[in-house]
């Protein structure tokens, strides 16, 4: 497949993304050909380790090319994109429980299905150019890809910022929320992937990882913990609009009021669900339960024409910030019976 690049070299099973004009954005294909890539190799013992890298300096991967959901979603057939979601989950499941070292390097952009591949990973490398973020309220959706319970075991309330702001992190931020485990700086990552494929042990990170830049919001601690203290969206957006005066909160008033009010509101039930909890198919599978909805019931395709397709970037969203009633966001994430997400194809 040109998009993407499966090899043994050494002691590794090596991944690479090689879609870097469109930002190594995950098509179905190439979900499934690592999927297909983990399961050869979970029981094969010249593979130690797996190495997932992408090409190009721009993006690990900057999310799920989307535009063929939204093609087959508008004609009335939403079969596609669910099972694009369900596979992918699939394959975030089966990399999160992985019996092997899974070592990622995440440069750029790293985003939405990016970060359900990269930042399920046993060793979770980024650098300077480091831009990861879970941006998917703009178009409607919920952080999918695992990403939900990443947000959820963030410190305090930085996941709930995340989540409703689509803030991007960089490495500091990165290894403060739980994205991430270690800096190494880029110019170094070849002779590390050199030494990962000859020893197919991940020992050599620790050394080779430094401390990076401080990020801005560790700092900003005590204020995200005190605006989103509610997991409430009215009530959020209340308290960032009394505190307009402030530079950190009017930014993320701002970035909220871009956002589907839908899938704001249910990504805070999401994070309130799974709080205290670690199993990612749970998380997973809450997610599937809005995703296999999005197209019908929710503002997703209206967010991709908005922000993809026309790009006027003024959808026109079901529901106002404050008026998201709570029975809809209990339908959206009510389960599905037999279309309920399972791990049958999973280890």
């Amino acid at each position: 497949m040109s998009d993407i690049l499966i090899r043994k070299t050494g002691r590794a099973g090596h991944i690479t993304l090689t879609r870097a004009a469109a930002l190594n954005a995950l098509t179905y294909g190439m979900g499934m050909a690592i999927d297909a890539a983990l399961a050869g190799w979970a029981d094969d013992d010249a593979v130690a380790l797996v190495i997932i890298d992408a090409e190009g300096d721009k993006a690990f991967c900057a999310g799920g090319d989307i535009r063929e959901m939204y093609e087959t979603g508008t004609a009335g057939d939403y079969s596609y994109g669910r099972t694009f979601w369900r596979d992918e989950y699939r394959m975030n499941a089966r990399l999160a429980e992985y019996p092997k070292p899974v070592v990622t390097f995440l440069q750029g952009f790293v985003m939405g299905g990016g970060v359900g591949v990269g930042c399920h990973a046993s060793h979770r490398i980024v650098c300077d150019s480091t831009q990861i973020a879970m941006p998917e309220v703009s178009i409607g959706l919920v952080p999918d890809v695992g990403g939900s319970l990443l947000l959820a075991q963030a410190p305090g309330r930085l996941g709930d910022y995340l989540a409703l702001t689509a803030a991007r992190m960089g490495a500091s931020d990165a290894i403060h929320a739980g994205f991430a485990d270690h800096y190494v700086p880029a110019a170094g990552w070849e002779a590390l992937k050199a030494t990962l494929i000859a020893t197919g042990k991940p020992d050599a990170i620790r050394s080779a990882a430094r401390k990076p830049e401080p990020g801005r919001l560790s700092g900003e601690s005590a204020l995200i913990d005190a605006l989103f203290a509610t997991r409430d969206l009215a009530s959020i957006t209340a308290a960032l609009e009394e505190d307009v005066s402030d530079e950190f909160a009017a930014a993320a008033l701002k970035a909220i009021q871009r956002n589907a009010p839908l899938s704001m509101a249910c990504a805070l039930e999401m994070l309130t669900r799974l709080h205290g909890q670690h199993s990612l198919r749970e998380a997973l599978a809450l997610e599937y339960r809005f995703t296999h909805r999005a197209m019908e019931h929710g503002d997703f395709l209206e967010g991709i024409r908005a922000q993809i397709i026309d790009r006027d970037r003024k959808p026109k969203w079901r529901h106002g910030l404050k008026s998201v009633p709570d029975q809809t966001v209990t339908d959206m994430l009510a389960p599905l019976g037999e279309a309920e997400l399972t791990f049958d194809s999973a280890p």
